[in-house]
């Protein structure tokens, strides 16, 4: 009998989600690691108020690694569009409540996923507070990850030269023990500088995944992010990757080949954000170029109170493609 392939998925938010709504079709040992740095939305509220750990992109994984019940995935999605709940998910608040319960989100994680039936793991990459922080190029500091996603005043934000964490983070056991284990590390899809980078910065993560004997794959974002990716092509968000986790570790970067809809793009053009120019040559790493876009377009909920992209890879799609090069890995 075949051993099962572990699959580790790097990231948060809704490209973490997409990964692994797709990879839990197949026979894989699956564990998303989770960035813990959400300071917006219903996270931030959460976190600010009651002192809990960001709820949100822990919520999302586990949902997406759900074998429950439809109405019960449903349910911890929901998004309350009124009264003094407004922009909190079920989801969220059933999170924090059990963490501050049982005064542990590790014992929170495990009693959802309990009842959600999930199939795979969630790991936070910590469990400490820390801040995002982000320099640029013009000297400013930015800080709390809210504050990096959205552009506030200028039109046109200064590159980010580099990004820190506030207070020193140390990597959660299990997220290290995944990655050392892992046949396969999926880092992103998701916004460089708020879902992936952010992992990275936590100590132990580099090193595990300089250590691991795992193929790492890049999951190349669709959609360039304002603030944080402007104008940057393939090119530019694999070296800035690079600065974090060095130049020696991603094997491959999948990279969409289908230009987006039409309608999707007037939409992202409003925000200054374009499709991600593939400018890899035959000389860099492994590119894989297909078809990686889902053909829905998101209509966003009237009670979230966060842009998000309205376009996105295909579950199946992205999944397929690992399952094919995991397929060619004895």
């Amino acid at each position: 009998m075949k051993k099962r392939k572990n699959i580790v998925v790097i990231g948060g938010g809704t490209g973490t989600f997409v990964a692994l709504s797709g990879l839990k079709k197949y026979a894989f040992d699956l564990t998303a690691i989770v960035t813990m740095t959400d300071s917006g939305g219903s996270s931030g509220r959460l976190r600010d108020e009651l002192g809990v750990l960001p709820p949100g992109d822990i919520r999302q994984c586990l949902v997406a690694l759900a074998q429950s019940s439809r109405l019960l995935r449903k349910m911890f999605n929901y998004r309350f569009e009124e009264g003094g709940l407004t922009g909190h998910t079920f989801g969220n608040i059933f999170l924090s409540t059990l963490e501050k319960s049982t005064g542990s989100m590790k014992k929170a994680i495990d009693e959802v996923g309990k009842i959600l039936r999930i199939q795979g793991k969630v790991a936070p990459v910590t469990f400490d507070k820390a801040e995002l922080c982000v320099e640029l190029e013009d000297g400013r500091v930015i800080k709390g990850e809210t504050h990096i996603d959205v552009v506030e005043g200028v039109e046109k934000r200064a590159k980010i030269k580099k990004a820190f964490l506030s207070t020193k983070a140390q990597a959660n056991p299990d997220a290290i023990e995944a990655i050392l284990n892992a046949d396969f590390v999926l880092i992103g899809p998701g916004d460089l500088y708020t879902s992936i980078i952010p992992n990275l910065l936590v100590s132990g993560i580099k090193e595990a995944l300089e250590k691991t004997k795992a193929q790492v794959i890049f999951v190349m974002n669709l959609m360039t992010k304002n603030g944080q990716t402007t104008d940057y092509s393939a090119k530019e968000h694999l070296a800035d990757l690079q600065k974090y986790i060095g130049t020696t570790v991603v094997d491959y970067a999948l990279v969409n080949s289908k230009k987006p809809h039409k309608k999707a793009l007037s939409w992202y053009e409003e925000f200054g954000e374009e499709p991600v120019r593939d400018d890899f040559t035959s000389e860099a790493l492994n590119i894989i170029r297909k078809d990686l876009i889902s053909s829905f377009i998101l209509i966003q909920p009237s009670g979230d109170l966060l842009k998000r992209s309205i376009i996105r890879h295909s579950p199946k799609k992205l999944a397929d493609e690992v399952n094919r090069l995991a397929s060619l890995r004895s």
